[in-house]
């Protein structure tokens, strides 16, 4: 057990380390001089001599591997640079953004379990009939609806239509019902149809008709054996969907104005704000590997099966 933690780590450090390799690299081969893109946020046009001086500063002359290694180091000490359109540390920008799309991620995320565990389960109960056709169907257009059309959508219907909700705050929890749903919509169609798939797979199996043989009650079947041995894949998909739905806002944020990672990394994009740009594909990059990481580790742990196949590795 203790070799395969030892694994997992090492491949955590590696993918870390490549995922920073790689930003890095990217932002390097980008259009833009960063010397002249801080006086530009500044409102002021140096001279070449000027700029010649920044970039000495700034350490852009240097080899790119040396400016590698350079930000490598500020970055394992915590310092993720100087943004150019917040005008203070990089640092202090996401302490300002990441709570407001954590917020907004665990909203869609409670979302997400209130709608798709009945309906998933519902569906299943009652297939092939009308309540079935009904909930696959609405699973399969909120799959489809793309997800800027259905934040405009629901932006006309229930701000422009009906007042009842305002964009101008993002204060209490009406505020954030509107992109959470947008957010949320869309996987709840694909977990419900998950949820569903699991079930029947399940009540297929023999355990199960033997259990009816034996004149067992069908919802005691469902509710304390079908649904614990269903749903042990569908929560490592929940848990993953953490990272989906921190990495999925940008559009949502961006049409519901939310103050929020997304936004700002709009912003950065825009205004080719490097340093914010690494930084955030740094951190995304980090919630990703580590969610990873720690669903495999539970599986390995709570699995019999999971945690031999890794032993044999």
């Amino acid at each position: 057990m203790k070799l395969y933690f030892s694994k997992k780590l090492l491949q955590v450090i590696i993918v870390i380390f490549g995922a920073s390799f790689l930003t890095f690299t990217l932002t390097y081969i980008s259009p833009g001089d960063p010397a002249e893109m801080m006086f530009r946020s500044q409102d002021v046009v140096p001279s070449e001599a000027v700029l010649e001086k920044t970039r000495e500063e700034m350490g852009l002359n240097n080899p790119f591997l040396v400016q590698y290694g350079n930000w490598l180091i500020n970055l394992l000490k915590g310092d993720l640079g100087y943004s150019y359109i917040n005008k203070g540390p990089v640092a202090d920008v996401l302490k300002q953004k990441i709570p407001k799309t954590i917020e907004l991620a665990l909203v869609a995320l409670l979302f997400l379990v209130v709608f798709s565990f009945p309906l998933g389960i519902l569906s299943a109960i009652k297939k092939n009939k009308i309540i079935d056709y009904i909930i696959r169907s609405i699973s399969l257009i909120g799959i489809s609806i793309p997800a800027f059309w259905l934040g405009l959508l629901l932006l006309y219907q229930f701000v422009v239509k009906f007042h009842w909700f305002t964009i101008t705050s993002q204060d209490g929890f009406r505020g954030v019902i509107l992109p959470a749903a947008t957010l949320a919509i869309p996987l709840i169609g694909r977990y419900t149809r998950q949820i569903r798939a699991a079930i029947l797979e399940e009540l297929s199996s023999d355990y199960v008709m033997g259990a009816r043989a034996r004149g067992i009650k069908e919802s005691k079947i469902i509710f304390n054996h079908v649904l614990p041995n269903s749903l042990k894949g569908i929560i490592t998909l929940f848990a993953l969907s953490i990272g989906v739905l921190l990495g999925g806002t940008v559009i949502v944020e961006t049409i519901f104005s939310w103050p929020g990672m997304g936004t700002m990394i709009m912003n950065a994009i825009t205004n080719r704000d490097y340093p914010l740009l690494q930084a955030y594909v740094i951190f995304m990059s980090f919630i990703y590997i580590m969610i990873s990481f720690t669903v495999e580790s539970i599986n390995q742990i709570l699995d019999p099966r999971v945690r031999l196949k890794g032993e044999m590795i």
